[in-house]
């Protein structure tokens, strides 16, 4: 885990450096940043929304962007901006409805961190909220199957390619992959967890074939894409994306601990997992295979009590002193609980 001390804040009385530097990113006469302003969400990375006008090339205009950079603290698992950036326009060069790359940065002079400038999109994105909004409700299942579509776009991407040299091309089963990541950042947290370590050597001895690697996501859920009027507008969040199985997205997105307590909507709490398949099948030139998407559910939810427990430790070590951070640690026995219910459901059936 990285820790960072940097300030929270643009300084609205030091943004030449960044301005100038923006306007030569884009080719424009020049750049000025009219107002930022911190956007809620975002344990892992941190986002102003900046109102911009632009004078000159091909940007000219009254533009609202998102500039994105890491929380003062970061998870190892998750990527650095400039990394997550170029999983963003592999993912908009492959048709996936997502927002607009713009521009990237490196240097931490400017701001206090690396960072990264998106297009702003409209909606919302608050995952408690989605599955309990009537429109969204009347039009589930349409969603679900709009983003098994935008999966599939998504999964068009195969290794190699140009600008994701940084990602590893699995050797070995992804679901190993996996596995070994778990164990390691479980190796890490400072309590003993035996449930998440008997559940982790489940995972290890009982790890599907794959097929084909894929540019996956890696965090594709209710909470993660943004939907205005009951219909999506962009897929946000790109900092866990790897090569790897398709069905971990399908997993993650479909397991009971992204459904936000509207378990009967197996699709994310939003709508039908049929509607969802369906929508994938259509777009992809790989049909998903819905039987083993249940050891998928299983990890999906063993990862998340990892990724819980690393987001406590944030706090515990005193990285980042935050009650949000604490109550996301204590969530790791639900996950546990419900991957070991996985596990009995699947073993029953044998």
């Amino acid at each position: 885990m990285a820790h960072d001390t940097r300030s929270r804040t643009l300084d609205p009385e030091n943004l030449t450096p960044l301005q100038e530097w923006l306007a030569g990113e884009i080719g424009a006469d020049a750049v000025k940043i009219e107002e930022a302003s911190l956007l809620s969400g975002g344990a892992i990375g941190e986002n102003w929304r900046i109102g911009v006008h632009v004078a000159g090339g091909c940007q000219s205009g009254v533009r609202n962007w998102v500039l994105r950079t890491d929380a003062t603290s970061r998870i190892s698992m998750s990527h650095d901006r400039a990394n997550e950036f170029r999983c963003l326009k592999a993912a908009h060069a492959a048709g996936a409805r997502v927002p607009v790359p713009i521009a990237v940065s490196r240097d931490k002079t400017m701001i206090g961190a690396p960072f990264m400038i998106v297009g702003e999109i409209g909606g919302y994105a608050q995952g408690r909220d989605m599955v309990r909004d009537p429109v969204l409700q009347e039009k589930g299942d349409e969603l679900a199957e709009a983003l098994g579509r935008e999966l599939a776009r998504i999964h068009s991407v195969r290794p190699p390619q140009e600008g994701l040299e940084f990602l590893t091309i699995p050797d070995r089963p992804p679901a190993l992959v996996q596995v070994e990541q778990m164990r390691a950042n479980l190796d890490t947290v400072s309590e003993p967890r035996p449930a998440l370590e008997f559940i982790i050597s489940w995972l290890e001895r009982s790890a599907p074939e794959t097929g084909q690697i894929v540019l996956c996501h890696g965090d594709y859920r209710t909470g993660n894409f943004m939907a205005e009027a009951g219909s999506l507008t962009g897929i946000l969040d790109w900092e866990f994306c790897h090569w790897g199985d398709r069905h971990i997205d399908i997993g993650w997105f479909c397991a009971r601990c992204w459904r936000f307590g509207a378990d009967a909507r197996e699709a994310g709490g939003i709508g039908s997992r049929h509607a969802f398949y369906r929508g994938y099948n259509t777009e992809s030139d790989e049909p998903l295979d819905p039987g083993i998407v249940p050891y998928w559910e299983i990890l999906a939810a063993a990862r998340w009590a990892v990724v819980a427990l690393l987001q406590g430790e944030r706090h515990i070590t005193g990285g980042e002193p935050s009650i949000e951070l604490l109550l996301t640690g204590v969530m790791a026995p639900q996950m546990e609980h419900e991957a070991l219910q996985g596990i009995t459901a699947l073993e029953g059936k044998s």
